[in-house]
């Protein structure tokens, strides 16, 4: 599809052993069974012209130009749809052949611009590719008629323009819509000369149900849908292979680039996240890279209140470790700490533990994972053996039963939905468990077969109760668990108590007995079952209990260690997963070796030639606690906006107000830079050489598209600033780094970029007893050895309603939005969601007074947040929910302290709260008052 765009081949090749040798044009080749012929031609090396055919869609026959004759058959079948059979001899090239083709082609041209067939340059156009392939050098059919020359052209859409006047109805858009993203925006209205794509009964597509995925951009054979930036700075000339720094799926991209300058991002069809599918954000939402708010130069201050200077390297790289040192030398080795970013590479991650536990000479580092998934890594350890998830992301298709636990995959990771729900449409049943109905429950095509919308909080509860159906309803894979795991009876013994079952739990999850019964039991019989969970179960005071609970129901029921199954994080920025696997928590080096391992320890101590403690440092919140109490006094912060992301803000600006030197590292001034005494630039995707590591364990190379803006690389910054206290900390480039992380960390043994870029990607553990990466963990036996059933007793949270505060707050994520929006906001995305809203049920707001619209006042036992109220009923009575993607709400004003038991993960999904109309005081002018409503 012009420029740098992957071949089409039609209907794929199906897997399978047997094969049948054809004759294509006098060549014989040998294909597996149920082939295409366009393919089999493909692979052959004879091109077959084609419109509406792609090998990302089904098979659909109706362009007519890629007819071929086969002997002993009559007619000229369509080679995308018409399957290989043993001996079939087949001409692709015939005088009858090129006649049909440059009639059916000329019946397109007929009804599209006749620029098509002199001017590229309006962008991709396959059209006019195919014209020159069937050698059509003229049209015949006038223009007068019946025709949509004239027709408009809908730039609603920020991204990209539909122009109606080159639409030739091929249904490719259609069909990418239905097929690829699961959304089934998109339709063909009328009939005859009349027909025409539509969106949602023919709204513009801004207003539509499109979720500017872009497939349709990506299908269209025309320059129909078309990238606006295309339009504005002309076709792409040379492209970038690298990877997506938005959520943890870890799309591939191809950058494509005129000159210097970044024209579009390419959905990468091997990438093996995505296989060239993409969401809104990783498409179109990269021009916060370039935004006039980038900070491309170090700036110091003394205190918070003066105003920035901006400095060079060299004296701000000095300034920091002299502050450094100095603290040190007046209060201790310990008062200083790091915490790693998740949105950085783990070469960059790994140069900053390295340089807090070498040159800073402690172990305190942490990462934002400590505020999202840290109850995965310590449940997942307990009972399989390891902090990871279980699958990779294709395993889905070969999932019967697909549990959803506290996730919003349609917002939080749009690209693995769309597959999920591809398996759903195949038959896969479902079950949503969630407090809010999400868009799964009940979507095109899809619907869930069982929503368990249980009270906030009552996680384990929940899952104890279906742990308690399986064990006492005789529905335990009794062989698996005796070859497999440990420690069964003590477990089973707990479960099977009155205490856990159904009826006993109803009141606590507020969800039917028997709809928990049937839950279960589709799960534990219904075929291959699998677990997908977020933020929803490990932001809780029970998070980590929660995730050893869903480890017991996998284990229990066999569905562990193959395609299909498994206990699955989503994770929620791009290297969630790999800041964790880099050494980033303070009790563990990488590869998730404790501190207090003298084996592990020595290698370290060999190699950095520097001792490390064998005592777990600070957590972020210990930090906090820490810098309040006076024992804590200076922070590196890379990629980290803590200010706005971490619980109980005030508690945090306490914390950071109190410290002597805050050292930020990001792209824009973000919340924590106002109480930073140093800024330091960080680069973006785009500049970055290195790697992410996705959900699913997967290690993507991350390539630079451009220089670096600041004139450093991140891991430089650390390097120097090591130097700078000294440290002799030392690397030429980041392949070197990743280097180290292989010689000292078992899992990525044998992961280089050499290899990452002879291969493409890889999935940890990648070594000498997997060479190629793994894609399925715990295979045959777990990480561990046998699989640990853990008791799981429910605690209720100590955040529960009471008078004062009777509504319970909930919090998620938006499709167009990302964390705490610093980069989406950013770019055009804020169109979809310019500020946060509050959901709150038509009951609860009819007890208020409240309409959507409204300003109301949140308010919790420590703080209190203005922002427009939203009647909804996707929540239950007595729930509110809203997202933190802008600052200017500070959702976090509103949660406390509350954290998960073992980790200390906050309990961002349960906040007491009231809700009540907010006071613009009546005394205020109309520009006051309407800075009160502006500022919400």
């Amino acid at each position: 599809m012009g420029l740098l765009k992957e071949p089409d081949y039609g209907t794929p090749a199906r897997p399978g052993e047997a094969t049948v040798t054809v004759e294509i044009d006098g060549t014989p080749i040998t294909v597996p069974e149920g082939t295409s012929v366009m393919r089999a031609a493909a692979e052959s090396g004879t091109e077959i012209p084609k419109l509406c055919a792609t090998d990302s869609l089904e098979a659909f026959g109706s362009c007519r130009l890629c007819l071929v004759e086969i002997d002993g058959k009559n007619g000229t079948p369509a080679s995308c749809t018409t399957p290989v059979a043993e001996g079939m001899k087949v001409r692709t090239q015939t005088p009858r052949l090129e006649k049909l083709r440059q009639g059916v082609m000329e019946l397109y041209i007929s009804d599209h611009p006749l620029d098509c067939l002199t001017c590229s340059a309006n962008g991709d156009c396959e059209l006019q590719d195919m014209s020159g392939v069937v050698g059509l050098r003229q049209v015949r059919y006038g223009y007068e008629g019946e025709n949509h020359l004239d027709a408009p052209t809908d730039d609603s859409n920020p991204y990209f323009s539909f122009d109606a006047s080159k639409c030739i109805v091929c249904s490719r858009c259609v069909r990418a819509c239905d097929e690829v993203q699961g959304t089934f925006a998109l339709t063909i209205s009328g009939r005859g000369f009349d027909s025409k794509v539509a969106a949602s009964n023919d709204e513009p597509f801004f207003d539509s149900e499109c979720v500017s995925c872009g497939a349709c951009v990506q299908a269209c054979p025309t320059a129909t849908l078309q990238e606006k930036s295309v339009v504005d700075l002309g076709m792409p000339t040379r492209s970038v292979l690298t990877t997506c720094a938005y959520c943890g799926v870890g799309c591939s991209f191809k950058a494509e680039l005129r000159g210097d300058e970044l024209v579009r991002m390419v959905p990468y069809k091997d990438g093996g996240a995505n296989e060239g599918h993409s969401c809104v954000k990783g498409r179109f939402a990269f021009g916060y890279a370039t935004h006039p708010d980038r900070r491309t130069k170090p700036m110091i201050r003394e205190k918070i209140t003066d105003e920035w200077r901006e400095t060079d390297w060299e004296t701000a790289i000095s300034h920091v470790a002299a502050k450094f040192r100095d603290i040190q030398e007046r209060k201790g080795s310990g008062s200083i700490g790091g915490i790693t970013s998740s949105r950085c590479t783990n070469e960059e991650v790994f140069a900053v533990q390295k340089m807090v536990r070498a040159a800073f000479g402690n172990n305190n580092v942490d990462t934002c994972a400590r505020v999202c998934h840290s109850p995965t890594g310590y449940g997942l350890k307990q009972t399989f053996g390891t902090s990871a998830g279980t699958q990779d992301f294709r395993s889905v298709a070969a999932s019967d039963v697909i549990v959803v636990i506290g996730a919003n995959p349609t917002d939080g990771h749009p690209v693995f939905a769309s597959r999920m729900k591809r398996r759903l449409r195949e038959g896969a049943k479902l079950i949503v468990i969630d407090p809010r109905r999400i868009d799964l429950v009940r979507t095109p095509h899809v619907e869930a077969s069982h929503h368990l919308q249980l009270a906030p909080g009552t996680n384990v509860a929940l899952v104890n109760a279906m742990a308690h159906v399986v064990v006492t309803e005789g529905l335990v894979d009794r062989s698996f668990v005796e070859d497999r795991c440990e420690e069964f009876d003590e477990w089973a013994e707990f479960i099977a108590r009155e205490e856990n079952s159904p009826e006993a739990v109803e009141d606590i999850t507020g969800v039917p007995a028997e709809d928990v019964r049937e839950a279960a039991r589709l799960y534990a019989t219904g075929g291959n079952a699998a677990i997908y969970y977020g933020l929803g179960v490990t932001e809780h005071s029970q998070g980590s209990t929660m995730v050893m609970g869903m480890a017991n129901l996998a284990m229990a029921t066999g569905n562990i260690g193959r395609d299909g199954v498994g206990v699955n994080p989503l994770r929620g920025q791009n290297n969630v997963q790999g800041s964790c696997d880099m050494g980033s928590f303070p009790h563990e080096l990488s590869g998730y070796r404790h501190v207090a391992d003298d084996a592990v320890r020595e290698v370290f101590e060999k190699l950095w030639e520097r001792p490390i403690l064998d005592e777990p440092g600070l957590r972020i919140p210990n930090m906090f606690d820490a810098a309040v109490a006076g024992s804590f006094h200076g922070l590196f912060v890379q990629g980290e906006d803590i200010a706005q992301s971490d619980p109980n803000t005030q508690h945090v600006h306490a914390a950071l107000e109190a410290m002597e030197l805050v050292v930020v590292q990001d792209l824009f001034l973000n919340e924590t830079a106002e109480f930073a005494h140093v800024f330091l630039p960080g680069t973006s995707f785009l500049e970055k050489d290195g790697t992410f590591t996705n959900a699913e364990r997967r290690i993507n190379r991350v390539r630079p598209v451009m220089a670096p803006k600041p004139g450093k690389d991140e891991w430089q910054v650390a390097c120097e600033i090591a130097r700078a206290m000294g440290y002799d900390m030392h690397y030429a480039h980041p392949s070197e780094i990743m280097d180290e992380i292989a010689s000292v960390t078992p899992t990525f043994a044998g992961v280089s970029f050499a290899k990452l870029d002879e291969v493409g990607s890889v999935q940890w553990p990648c070594n000498d007893k997997a060479p190629q990466g793994t894609p399925v963990m715990h295979v045959g036996e777990f990480v561990r050895g046998k699989g640990r059933f853990v008791p799981t007793p429910f605690v209720a949270s100590r955040e529960r309603s009471t008078r004062r505060y009777p509504l319970v707050l909930t919090t998620g994520r938006i499709l167009s939005q990302y964390n705490v929006g610093a980069q989406t906001r950013r770019t055009a995305n804020v169109a979809w969601h310019p500020e946060d809203v509050l959901e709150i049920h038509p009951h609860d707001a009819e007890d208020r007074g409240i309409s959507s619209g409204d300003l109301v006042e949140l308010t919790s036992r420590v703080g209190s947040t203005t922002l427009k109220a939203e009647i909804s009923d996707r929540m239950p009575v007595g729930v509110v929910y809203t997202t933190f993607h802008h600052p200017g709400t500070g959702a976090n004003v509103v949660t406390t302290e509350s954290s998960d038991w073992a980790t200390n993960c906050p309990e961002y999904k349960v906040t007491a709260v009231q809700v009540g109309h907010a006071v613009v005081p009546e005394q205020a002018g109309a520009e006051q008052r309407e800075a009160v409503l502006s500022e919400s």
